[in-house]
């Protein structure tokens, strides 16, 4: 297609700091200064806003529209859950997909704390006293293993027993079609806070979808109890049913993704059937060149028919503890 060069006229506006420094102001300003990536965050904040408004005004009927949310777990760890777990709150996503470490920090955070450390501390004798290291917070093996061990295997016990009164069922038949999205749900309404994002997507039946469920300290823990009770399962085909059904014949479906991996491949993947999503926000620190699915942009899942040729999308590359705050505080303020 040839150029007209006569379209090209929106002039760069340079950033004016009289005008006041509310969150909203900035992404404004952000919209008009060019800049590279605060053009595409300026961008990735109307899409989001769009996202909400619509699920809004469909009464969050996921019949009619699903706002998908995918992200690693190790945002998890720091203050960024906070973004998460407001958005479940307002019900702006209402389907989720995540890793295995989301429940481990959003159980552990909720009843020990994490804490601030640096990423050019000596790993070695961090591992002497008992403390781990992720990126630069400090992890006691209190505040994690040993809390997620004492909090979910008692929980393990009650959920069996409730599913042997609920069904009448025993042995691998009382597991059928309990996936990760009932065990998010029960973990949520049994020892989920206010502060944890377990406990929203209890409370508004929201589908956490975990496929690599058993890669974290959870899924030891469903492990260790597999070695007492033989015949226990986590039914992760119940959960692909549950996205199948969900996505299928939905009118709109749109996506924010941070991070890739398995729960970007999830999110993208389901949405195939239905001839790609409808628009879609990434968020990634991943080089496309090094041919990873996290490096993948949007635009590659046309070819795979995983979005739409005309949907509205964008790439924001940069580090989610930054942006999604950013981005929260003008959608969420």
């Amino acid at each position: 297609m040839a150029l007209d060069p006569e379209s090209f006229d929106k002039a760069v506006v340079d950033y004016d700091f009289s005008k006041g420094g509310s969150t909203k102001k900035l992404l404004d300003q952000m919209a008009e200064a060019g800049g590279f990536t605060a053009t595409k965050l300026a961008k990735a904040r109307d899409m989001l806003k769009d996202m909400q408004s619509q699920i809004n005004e469909k009464g969050h009927d996921s019949s009619k529209i699903l706002n998908w949310l995918s992200f690693p777990a190790c945002l998890c760890a720091t203050g960024t859950r906070g973004f998460f777990v407001e958005s479940l709150k307002r019900q702006m996503f209402n389907v989720v997909s995540t890793t295995c470490g989301m429940l481990d920090h959003d159980i552990a955070r909720a009843y020990k704390h994490y804490y601030h450390g640096s990423f050019e501390l000596d790993d070695l004798e961090l591992s002497e006293v008992g403390l781990m290291r992720l990126g630069n917070v400090v992890v006691p093996n209190q505040s994690y293993g040993e809390i997620i061990e004492a909090m979910v295997m008692p929980i393990l016990e009650d959920i069996r027993r409730d599913r042997i009164a609920e069904t009448g069922k025993s042995g691998a038949d009382l597991w059928l079609g309990f996936g990760s999205i009932d065990l998010v749900w029960e973990l949520g309404k049994r020892i989920g806070t206010e502060d944890s994002i377990i406990f929203w997507a209890a409370k508004h039946k929201i589908p956490v979808v975990i496929p690599g469920i058993t890669d974290g300290s959870i899924g030891a823990q469903l492990f260790m109890f597999r070695q007492k009770y033989r015949d226990f399962h986590i039914d992760t085909l119940a959960d692909e049913q549950i996205l199948s059904d969900l996505t299928w014949d939905v009118e709109t479906s749109n996506a924010l993704m941070i991070g890739g991996g398995i729960s970007k491949h999830h999110v993208i993947w389901w949405n195939q059937y239905r001839e790609g999503l409808d628009s879609a926000v990434y968020i990634t620190t991943a080089p496309e060149h090094d041919g990873s699915l996290s490096g993948a942009r949007l635009r590659e899942a046309i070819s795979w028919g995983k979005m739409k040729p005309e949907a509205p999308h964008i790439c924001v590359e940069g580090d989610a503890s930054v942006l999604l705050p950013i981005l929260g505080a003008d959608i969420f303020g």
